[in-house]
């Protein structure tokens, strides 16, 4: 088994994660793989999260997960002994979407933090992905209470799983691309430049900010003491707003995070690669989302139909219920499938209406054969055959052919 801890930006039940999770689950070794439901236990639907993220893996990723039931820190003493004891077995844990600051409720003062830090110095492998991921670091964010609420910006205590499995001091910021507000800068876990400037003040010196972006994970491995970054976006090492990034499919010693995290080595001159401006975020593209997709597989079906090409606008269809259905188990999208299916069912009226009245203007259909018929009357009023000619004008004029 190889002690590990992963921490996952954001789409940790996503398509874009699903390599990333079987390449981990592969070398995770013998023992049950796991998943701790705390973050989201406070949510109404709670249980089917629960049933998305197990199908997701079973079905996406190829493994079967059991469940880590820690709700609520006052569960019934046999809930939570058997939680403890599964903890105890398991040699890959994962936790996920919810609130930080509830999860964070959930396990302080309690045996679970334990549970997870002995999961890997015992060589199993912890998963922390997006709220889950918030709550590794020295300090926390409380994201909803700010971004939502409006609450000033502050810190709450961390687990600290970060520093006392590796050493590292710092803050986690997951989301830290994000660009969901458009010209609203969102980055930085919604908090934006301008709020983790003002966050960052209030951190001891030695602390940074250990960023991760969407749909990408940061490989912790403890016996070599070397990070990797693997997914699509980068990981960024963050101090006072100065900042250096580590590219996917790179690695990084232990020792140079921290070192980065401490500000050392850092140049003003790495902060605009960095941090770019919100309004050039907002038009770098969209994150990857079942938003994105439909948006795409929409504008090749629309470029289908004007082009007439049936089989192009047809791909784009079928592509995009390939995507509804890979992006159903993502826990975070919102209102975004029933948007996807909404585009589907109009694609799926455009082909009806194109499979009655044909995908070509008619008028385009029949010039040729108007200009064969005109042609020949043509001809026949020159040899002066005028019967034949009245027919042929009699019969264009029926059609409404003039």
């Amino acid at each position: 088994m190889a002690a590990r801890l992963v921490i996952i930006g954001s789409g940790e039940t996503s398509p874009t994660m699903v390599k990333v999770h079987r390449e981990i689950l592969a070398t995770a070794g013998a023992g049950p793989a796991a998943m701790i439901d705390t973050p989201f236990g406070f949510q109404v639907n709670a249980d089917d999260l629960t049933d998305k993220i197990l199908e997701y893996f079973r079905d996406s990723v190829g493994s079967s997960l059991d469940v880590v039931r820690w709700r609520h820190r006052d569960e019934p003493v046999t809930e939570r002994e058997r939680a403890l004891a599964l903890m105890a077995r398991a040699s890959w844990t994962f936790a996920g979407p919810g609130s930080p600051t509830y999860a964070l409720r959930q396990w302080n003062d309690t045996p679970m933090p334990a549970a997870m830090r002995a999961l890997v110095e015992r060589g199993g492998t912890l998963v922390m992905g997006s709220a889950a991921a918030v709550t590794v670091g020295r300090y926390a964010v409380p994201v909803y209470e700010i971004y939502k609420v409006g609450i000033e910006p502050h810190w709450v205590d961390g687990l600290d799983l970060l520093g006392s499995l590796t050493g590292i001091t710092a803050v986690v910021v997951p989301h830290y691309d994000n660009r969901e507000g458009g010209r609203h800068d969102t980055r930085y876990c919604y908090l934006g430049e301008e709020r983790l400037v003002r966050l960052e003040a209030d951190l001891p010196g030695d602390v940074g900010v250990l960023g991760v972006d969407e749909h990408t994970a940061v490989i912790l491995d403890i016996p070599s003491r070397t990070a990797t970054v693997q997914g699509v976006g980068t990981l960024t090492l963050r101090h006072r707003g100065r900042s250096t990034v580590v590219a996917a499919g790179e690695s990084v010693s232990f020792d140079d995070i921290a070192r980065a995290l401490r500000g050392d080595g850092l140049t003003a001159d790495s902060v605009t690669a960095a941090t770019p401006a919100p309004d050039e975020v907002a038009t770098a593209g969209e994150s990857l989302s079942l938003r994105a997709e439909v948006d795409r597989l929409r504008g090749a079906f629309d470029a289908g139909m004007a082009a007439g090409d049936a089989e192009g606008a047809l791909a784009a269809a079928l592509e995009l219920e390939d995507a509804i259905h890979a992006w159903s188990a993502d826990t975070v999208q919102g209102d975004h499938v029933d948007r996807a299916r909404a585009a589907l069912r109009s694609m799926l009226v455009d082909l009806a209406n194109a499979a009655v009245s044909g995908l070509r203007d008619e008028r385009d259909v029949l010039a040729p054969v108007v200009e064969v018929a005109l042609d020949a009357r043509r001809r026949v009023r020159e040899a002066r055959d005028f019967a034949t000619s009245d027919v042929i004008r009699d019969a264009l004029a029926a059609r409404g052919i003039e």
